[in-house]
């Protein structure tokens, strides 16, 4: 039986050391923001950029910044379908590709998924509990985000 179990634990360690050279390509563009770049469309005061790069920019940019933990297998697959998946719902990196309705539509989810504590998720602030939102970053961010979906919608620039 005791060979058994360590034949078991062999071949396990034998596929966790092979899945490790399996790493898909990392979500970063190198620290560079275009002119699309959310920050670059609108004029976001910097406690307010603070707080989206702390909670919101590691899945919904093209730029991750990935912890020690994150380089491992299978915990990195999740990672990069985590990442993927948050980026096709709403990518601030891409934010000046959106058209103006999608942008208003975005901003108007954006304000009440944060409302409902629905973002960040708990998922992710409970291995990142930097990106919590406090009371004072959050009510920062939403009088902010009303703000420019007030001025969205009433074709204010």
């Amino acid at each position: 039986m005791k060979k058994f179990f360590k034949k078991i634990f062999f071949i396990g360690l034998i596929c966790f050391v092979l899945i490790q050279f399996y790493q898909p390509a990392r979500n970063t563009d190198n620290g560079q923001v275009l002119p699309i770049h959310f920050t670059k469309v609108y004029d976001v005061p910097p406690k307010v950029q603070n707080v989206l790069q702390n909670s919101c920019y590691d899945c919904h940019s093209n730029n991750t910044n990935y912890r020690w933990y994150d380089y491992i297998q299978p915990a990195r697959s999740f990672v990069e379908s985590h990442i993927k998946n948050a980026k096709e719902d709403l990518n601030f990196s891409e934010w000046g590709n959106y058209g103006r309705r999608r942008q208003t539509a975005k901003l108007d989810r954006m304000i009440k998924q944060i409302k409902a504590n629905e973002m960040p998720l708990k998922s992710y602030t409970l291995i990142h509990s930097s990106a919590k939102l406090d009371s004072v970053d959050k009510e920062q961010l939403l009088n902010w985000l009303n703000g420019e979906l007030n001025k969205q919608k009433n074709g204010d620039d």
